[in-house]
């Protein structure tokens, strides 16, 4: 009878042990497949971090950069939390998809070191050049830094070059074309000047500024600069436009003169028309 009683304890300490493991077992799978909370990973800070492969030297722009949260316990020294302290500076290393985007890996192409020089980084096979700004875009403020632009070039060229003599060659005719298409502001110099406002308006609304430079400083081939040079130097009219966000692929384009215009308008030209 004894023996009897020994066989159910134990049978029944099994029984107690499965169900115990069951519940246990029951109770954590429950705990993983609930749903994380957003406030149970601690607090969270929002980051900028790079949108893409970036590499040294670039300018930053808005499509390179986007706003995530991080743990803030995982937030790198020397993060830049807004999009806006990023954009238009230069990268000092390479930057990969999702990598925080920290102070010590960027440099303000606007601000003058120690030695009087801007810090503005350039590629092997290219040169630094100042545009006059003297178009009308330039004059209203709108260009800053990291702009992407073309420039638009209009120039006398002579009629009938190398046909009819010295008489011919003395007459010309303007065209305009796209001089160069998808270059980068890399700077900017001129000075921080008031704009006009209303005399009649209130003593205490405060005038708002704007920048106008003096020159666009912007990053170039070589041969492309003493291009540029040359058609400054012959006295055209030189304008700037400025690009979509993001839009780096080249336009097609025809230069226009006179004759664009007349058959793309169907202008008439001819006697008693």
């Amino acid at each position: 009878m004894s023996r009897m009683k020994g066989l159910i304890w134990f049978v029944a300490g099994i029984i107690l042990a499965l169900l115990a493991g069951f519940v246990a077992y029951s109770t954590l799978t429950r705990v993983a497949e609930t749903p994380v909370q957003p406030g149970d990973a601690g607090p969270v800070v929002t980051v900028v971090v790079a949108n893409r492969n970036i590499p040294a030297r670039t300018l930053l722009t808005l499509e390179d950069l986007m706003e995530v949260g991080f743990p803030a316990d995982a937030v790198p020294d020397g993060q830049i939390n807004s999009v806006d302290e990023a954009v238009g500076k230069l990268t000092l290393t390479p930057l990969y998809g999702g990598e925080p985007v920290t102070e010590q890996k960027l440099v303000d192409p606007n601000v003058v070191g120690a030695d009087g020089r801007t810090s503005v980084f350039l590629n092997a096979d290219q040169v630094l050049m100042a545009v006059p700004a003297q178009d009308l875009m330039s004059r209203v403020g709108v260009l800053k830094p990291g702009d992407r632009i073309d420039l638009l070039y209009s120039l006398p060229f002579p009629e009938n070059r190398g046909i009819g003599g010295a008489e011919a060659a003395d007459q010309s005719e303007q065209s305009t074309f796209a001089l160069l298409q998808n270059i980068a502001i890399v700077g900017m110099t001129g000075s921080v000047q008031p704009v006009q406002v209303d005399t009649t308006a209130p003593e205490d609304v405060a005038t708002s500024t704007t920048i106008r430079p003096d020159a666009l400083l912007v990053t170039l081939p070589p041969q492309d600069a003493l291009t540029l040079k040359y058609l400054i130097d012959a006295g055209g009219i030189l304008d700037v436009v400025l690009r979509a966000p993001g839009v780096e692929r080249p336009f097609e384009t025809n230069p226009v003169d006179i004759d664009y215009l007349i058959n793309r308008y169907s202008i008439p030209t001819g006697p008693g028309r």
